[in-house]
């Protein structure tokens, strides 16, 4: 009996673990124990987060608090050593790029663990993002790179530091979530909007949001450019309180802009599907856009998932309000691009991932 350690460092991990829980519970060739780095009290875990993804919670909590990108990589380290002490894995799977990730990495490789990357070969190719630092030593030290797309596929097998290690182009994990949750999407009960007739902005990136000028620009053009279209904002901490503060000195009308506190998985999944569009900053919501076939505008320069631009329904305009103007003028005009979805974005990367670690 194969067994698997797969372990999460933040709420947005969870979605794309849950279906590796759900494809290794069907399997009698292996077990896993699920890990979250952080504390059982963790705010960003809302009450309903693992009965929306139909997942147990996780089996240990590390305990992990801190701001500090150090103390929270040197925190990990200690507590997953001392954890795989009294519980040996065969293979440790990782996910996506925080500090604890890649402190989580390189524990298991020391303990000669064979090591797993869930969505390996993203990159920004900008060293001075701390990001981009545990990319790169994440996938330096995996054996097993498990990608999402061409490009991720082609970075990760250039980048490849051992010959034992191998990449394997999987498909986006996050689609499993979305195909499996599909059917189980509600709207929000604080909502009385119709499908089609609001946009969706959610912002996180710390740069855009201490950056109040840029942000300030942003939000005047969005609203200057989409006429009577009603704007929902589910927002959480920093944000919120920006934006309610910038749209409270810009007497911008409640009507008009929507704000809201994070609503629960299947909720957000509901309004992001349904809406006319979205304005984001965040690489997975723009993944679900492209899926959903809705509209998508990123406040960023790149995207690690480069299909959602080049397949999908994304456009990229960084920071730049005349790009985002741009933008939303084709969109309020009917002009926007046709999409398609990206190849293996079917719903069966959890499947392929569990039939290669077996293999």
């Amino acid at each position: 009996m194969k067994k698997i350690c797969l372990i999460v460092g933040a709420r947005p991990n969870f979605v794309k673990v849950a279906p590796l829980v759900r494809a290794i519970s069907q399997s009698d060739k292996c077990e896993y124990e699920l890990l979250y780095a952080g504390r059982e009290d963790d705010p960003t875990l809302e009450p309903t987060l693992f009965d929306d993804l139909q997942m147990p919670r996780p089996n240990v909590f590390l305990g992990v608090s801190s701001q500090s990108l150090n103390d929270i990589t040197a925190q990990v380290m200690g507590a997953f050593d001392h954890y795989l002490d009294e519980h040996p894995a065969d293979v440790v799977i990782v996910v996506d790029d925080l500090a604890s990730t890649m402190a989580a990495a390189i524990t298991a490789k020391k303990r000669g663990v064979k090591l797993a990357h869930l969505v390996a070969g993203t990159r920004s190719f900008d060293i001075t993002m701390p990001k981009e630092v545990n990319r790169l030593v994440i996938d330096a030290l995996s054996d097993y790179l498990f990608t999402a797309g061409i490009k991720t596929t082609s970075v990760a097998t250039r980048e490849q530091q051992s010959e034992s290690s191998q990449t394997y182009m999987v498909g986006n994990i996050l689609m499993d979530s979305l195909r499996f949750n599909l059917p189980r999407f509600t709207p929000p009960p604080s909502f009385h909007l119709t499908p089609g007739s609001y946009i969706v902005l959610t912002l996180n990136r710390k740069a855009l949001l201490t950056d109040e000028q840029q942000l300030r620009q942003m939000l005047q053009t969005l609203i200057s450019e989409t006429a009577d279209v009603p704007i929902v904002a589910p927002l959480r901490n920093q944000a919120l309180g920006v934006v309610v503060r910038l749209l409270t000195e810009l007497q911008v009308a409640s009507s008009k802009f929507i704000i809201q506190n994070s609503l629960p998985y299947l909720e957000f999944g509901w309004l992001t599907a349904h809406a006319r569009a979205i304005v984001t900053d965040s690489g997975n919501v723009a993944e679900e856009a492209t899926f959903n076939a809705v509209p998508c505008i990123t406040l960023n320069s790149y995207t690690e998932h480069q299909e959602t631009v080049t397949v999908g329904t994304n456009v990229l305009v960084g920071g730049d309000a005349g790009k985002l103007g741009a933008a939303l003028k084709q969109l309020m005009n009917g002009q926007w691009k046709t999409a398609a979805l990206p190849d293996r974005w079917d719903g069966r990367t959890a499947d392929r991932i569990v039939k290669i670690l077996l293999g």
